[in-house]
This record gives structure tokens, sequence and C-alpha cells, in this order.
């Protein structure tokens, strides 16, 4: 029998309320929950008390506990840098929020730490664990559309009520394209690989929040044909579809990001013969997502992969961001 790994959480997130430490609590095959940190120690006492764990009072402790064999970090962008630094220099395995961390040069560095000390660095996009991504990929490969000609994308939402909320933060890392966009980014390179550069990008900056509030670009492989048409923000009417169009039909679904567990997805397959919605069944990919990561620590392979496709996603973010300006 594999030994637990030996977890802590950093932060007290909604995201690791809501989903994620409950799903680290019910694989306890995996993992034991050393204990949660935060910087208030109300909130620390809270969620020790409803997960069953220890409570830190700073992440610095967490960090230092001599148990701890790696750490998930719901933070806030801004802070992610840092304390995913601090981790991997503990010698501690990361699961990290997206985005990993506010510029390519951060990104860099980091995945060059994790290289030198074979750490497993993973930026959490849960939808990659979700088999209804597969499945699709699954129709694509099997030629069901024909040849894939183009790849659509959005992810966005209406405005948050509450005008204090961290991703209209600039000092946070706040903005539409670090967190909705970096969603259709990530998928883009699902579906035509890494070999990927943006060939134009626009972003709208909110003067008053001080951060970029929508935006869109067009990515286009550099040895090949296909391209990806992207579009994110936080001023939009709700979408989080994507399409792909073939030679000779397309795939779409409108809930690719944010399938809930319990949820079970519709996806549309049409074609010169016939429309056809197909239910799949639902998936937890929060478990999915943490399993990955249990076997990623003992697995060099995808290790390795995981430290190309966070430098590749943080430099096409870069290449938005650079060409919108």
């Amino acid at each position: 029998m594999s030994k637990k790994l030996k977890i802590g959480v950093v932060g007290c997130a909604n995201i690791a309320d809501r989903f994620v430490i409950p799903a680290i609590k019910e694989l306890d095959d995996k993992f034991e929950l050393v204990g949660i940190a935060s910087r208030t120690a109300l909130r620390a006492d809270e969620f020790a008390d409803k997960f069953e764990t220890t409570a830190f009072y700073d992440y610095d402790s967490l960090l230092d506990a001599e148990e701890l064999d790696a750490v998930y970090i719901p933070l806030p962008n801004s802070l992610h840098y840092e304390w995913i630094k601090k981790s991997l220099l503990k010698n501690l395995h990361v699961l990290v929020e997206k985005s990993m961390a506010c510029s390519y040069d951060e990104v860099l560095e980091l995945n060059e730490i994790a290289k030198e000390k074979k750490l497993a660095l993973i930026e959490n996009f849960q939808f990659r664990f979700h088999s209804q991504l597969q499945y699709i990929k699954n129709l694509v490969d099997s030629g069901k559309i024909g040849e894939l000609r183009s790849v659509r994308s959005s992810f966005g939402f209406p405005p948050f009520p509450d005008s204090d909320n961290i991703r209209y933060k600039k000092d946070l890392g706040g903005g539409a394209l670090l967190d909705a966009g970096a969603y259709t980014i990530k998928i883009s390179q699902f579906f035509m690989g890494l070999d990927i550069s943006v060939s134009s990008s626009s972003l709208f900056f909110d003067k008053e929040k001080g951060v970029d509030t929508w935006g869109s670009a067009y990515l286009k492989q550099d040895s090949g044909n296909l391209a990806s048409q992207v579009s994110f923000g936080f001023d939009n009417y709700y979408q989080c579809n994507i399409e792909l169009w073939g030679s000779r039909g397309k795939i779409y679904t409108n809930r690719i990001f944010t399938s809930p567990p319990g949820y079970k997805p519709t996806v549309e397959l049409e074609n010169s013969n016939a429309k056809e919605s197909i239910e799949l069944k639902e998936d937890h990919h929060f478990k999915n997502m943490l399993n990955y990561f249990y076997t990623t620590t003992m697995d060099e392979e995808s290790i390795f992969s995981e430290y190309r496709a966070n430098v590749n996603q943080a430099r096409l973010i870069s290449e938005l961001s650079r060409m919108a300006k």
C-alpha cells in the first residue's frame, strides 16, 4: 500500500472550503490533512473545526510542520509566487490555484526550482480532469466532425455583486485574463498542442478598478493551420463553452469549465446527417484532480510534463497581455 500524502492547505478560500478540502478528506486512502493555515486566527479555527484538523495561525508555521509532504495553495494570485517558492524550498509538492503567478518570469523561476528538486508543481485547472473533456477529445480523434478546423471558447460572467471582490484588486493579481481568460488559453492547448502563439489580442482595462475586465485573442499553431478564438470577461453575459468546428461537423458544450460534482453535462454533436444531444455521466473532477496530483508526486515523467505546460501557459498569457498593450 502506498503511503498517504500529508498535505496542508495554505489559505481559506471558498473553493477550498466547498470542494477541495472535502475531496481531500474523502480520499483518506491517499491523503492525510495535516492542517489549514490562515492569517486570521478565527478563520483558521473555523476551518480546522469544520474539517477536523489542526489550525495554523500563519502560513510559515504550516510549512514548518515536520510531517508535511505537500501543500494546496488557494490564495489570491499575487501571493502565489511567494508561497509556492517557500513551499518548494521546503521540499514540498505544490498544487496551486490558477493562475500560477502574475508574470512569466515568476512562473519560469518557480518551475526551475521545482525541476531542480523534482517536486510536483501543478496549476489547478480542474476542468482538465472532468471526463467530459476526454469524451470530447475522443469524438474529435474518431473523426466524427472530420478534420478539426478551429477551436472557439468563451468564459465570462456578469459583474460581481461585491465591489471588494479580489478579482477587482490589482494588488492581489486580479483581472479577467489571469482568471477567466486563463481557462480559455489552457483548453486551446489541449486541442492544438503547446506549439502555439498569440497572433492578436484585445483587453479592456477598467480605469476605476485598475484591472482588465474583458478581452479576447486569436491563437494559432506555429507549425500548423489550426487556430483558436477565445473570449473572456467579468462584465459579460454568462458563457462557459467550447465549440470545435470540423470539416464535416461540430461539437459544442456549454459547461466545459464549471461542471460541478453531481452535474450531467450535455454535449451537442452536429453534422450534415443529424444533430444529437449526448448526456454524459456526472463526474467529480476535484477528486480526479487530487488523484492525479497524488500519482504525479511519484511519477517523474508527469512532473516534467507539468513544468512544460506551466511555462507554456504563462508564456501565452504574457503574449496576450503584451500584444493587447
